[in-house]
């Protein structure tokens, strides 16, 4: 079964395998004592912080492991603001950031601190100078900034480096997220901080980095102990540490290749997906992204259902849309970017992906998509504008109000779709809808259907929002 899933985990590479059960022999005394075997668990745990810091470009005694990337990110941010905490008190961060980095800066807020979210474009993407701009409009001193490397749902790839030189310029510590990208090359620019989790390229689950430069102010927040330096306390899991620098040492070594073999794959895809599906939305930034990933939302599909058959189909894939998360809002990445959500695909192509796995996928989902579609009710493509210019109403309604209350995503967008038909070039059609996604399905379909958004308004259960027929 092809799993294309490999921005969540990766699987376990070889060399980790390896490395791991050769490590549980030779790895299991405290590297903090003197015998023996103290002594050699000493050694392989130098020599993995030794290869890992090689990786990262740092020196090995800047970088400590975690439990997790998830606790790097948080003991990186909580350490560089409790460390700052005199130079001031406010966090800056990207709002597509990993939820790692957003939920700490929810907690910096709510312990007094204050919060500025850079946006992105379209493609997900800062734009140049939007670090420069936040530092000079923050409302006090700014104690930290965070931008990751690349994005975690659609693949596209930040100016670190242009980040890094203006928070450089202004005397404030970045800090980088590089969970997805540090398994295919070192993060350039002359960053502060950096975070990154193993079993993101193929290493053990369990295993995070966190790698502070010398210089930087940084005060450990929870209770220190002699391990990692005071900032990441605990027995060290010393063979899953091992084979997490093996592995990372081993992806380094086939990067370049193993890009450029996926980056051909995904273009396959991000070209015959719209050619096969219509009404189809693929996202991200088409050149400055990872190579092995690649987004695509589905008009009138529903996300969940979209998963189930592909799954059924033995494709194990991902998705931000809301009726595939328990919280019924979709993926704050796709709200930032202001991209259709509904029907969302993620496809992260692990190493090693064949080529006949990826024909067979692009094989099996236009069928998969159709099926869900019928089922759902949607409108064939292009179906209601077609039969409105064969058979015009004579006297149509110059508004419309479709009530979608109570309804998820997509019910309300092909209701929308299934009646625009029935007002006249210049017509409105009202729809009401309480679900938070058709706040960016009903503006997307618009954009993918040649109609004018025209906003929304409060309205009783919910919001109103109203399109204007232009085509």
């Amino acid at each position: 079964m092809p799993y294309f899933d490999a921005a969540s985990s990766a699987p376990l590479h070889p060399v980790a395998r390896q490395a791991l059960l050769a490590a549980l022999d030779e790895g299991w005394a405290d590297p903090s004592r003197l015998y023996r075997e103290g002594r050699r668990a000493r050694l392989l745990l130098d020599a993995a912080r030794e290869a890992a810091a090689e990786a990262v470009g740092c020196r090995p005694d800047e970088l400590v492991f975690t439990p997790s990337g998830t606790r790097a990110v948080h003991d990186g941010i909580a350490g560089a603001l409790a460390g700052r905490r005199r130079a001031g008190r406010h966090l800056i961060v990207s709002a597509v950031e990993h939820s790692s980095v957003l939920h700490a800066a929810s907690a910096h807020e709510a312990d007094g601190g204050t919060v500025t979210e850079v946006p992105v474009d379209r493609t997900g993407r800062i734009a140049p100078g939007a670090y420069a701009a936040a530092l000079r409009e923050a409302p006090g001193a700014v104690a930290l900034a965070c931008l990751q490397s690349a994005n975690h749902e659609v693949g596209t790839v930040q100016p670190v480096a242009e980040a890094a030189e203006e928070c450089a310029a202004a005397d404030v510590p970045l800090l980088v997220d590089a969970a997805q990208s540090l398994g295919w090359g070192p993060v350039e620019g002359n960053w502060s901080l950096l975070t990154a989790s193993a079993h993101k390229w193929g290493g053990p689950a369990g295993v995070g980095l966190l790698a502070v430069r010398k210089g930087v102010r940084f005060r450990t927040v929870q209770p220190a102990d002699e391990r990692e330096s005071g900032r990441s306390p605990g027995f060290e899991n010393l063979p899953a540490i091992v084979a997490a620098a093996a592995s990372l040492r081993a992806v380094r070594a086939e990067a370049a290749a193993e890009a450029e073999r996926l980056r051909g794959l995904v273009e396959r895809i991000r070209a015959r997906v719209p050619e096969l599906v219509p009404d189809v939305e693929v996202v991200g930034d088409p050149e400055r992204r990872l190579p092995h990933l690649v987004t695509f939302s589905c008009l009138y599909v529903d996300g969940e259902a979209l998963l189930h058959e592909l799954d059924r189909a033995e494709f194990s894939v991902s998705s931000g849309s809301s009726c595939t998360s328990s919280t019924l809002t979709p993926s704050h990445v796709l709200r930032a970017m202001g991209v259709l959500s509904e029907g969302n695909v993620r496809v992260s192509l692990p190493r090693g992906t064949a080529e006949a796995d990826v024909d067979r996928f692009l094989e099996a989902l236009p069928g998969v998509v159709a099926g869900v579609r019928e089922r759902l009710g949607a409108p064939k493509p292009a179906e209601s504008e077609a039969e409105a210019a064969a058979d015009p109403d004579p006297e149509p309604e110059p508004e419309l109000v479709v009530d979608s209350l109570g309804k998820r995503c997509p019910i309300p967008v092909i209701e929308l779709a299934k009646v625009i038909g029935e007002v006249p070039v210049g017509g409105v059609v009202t729809v009401l809808a309480d679900d938070e996604a058709a706040r960016l399905d009903i503006p997307a379909w618009c954009e993918m259907r040649g109609q004018t958004y025209e906003g929304e308004r409060p309205a009783e259960g919910g919001v109103a929002y109203r399109v204007r027929r232009r085509a």
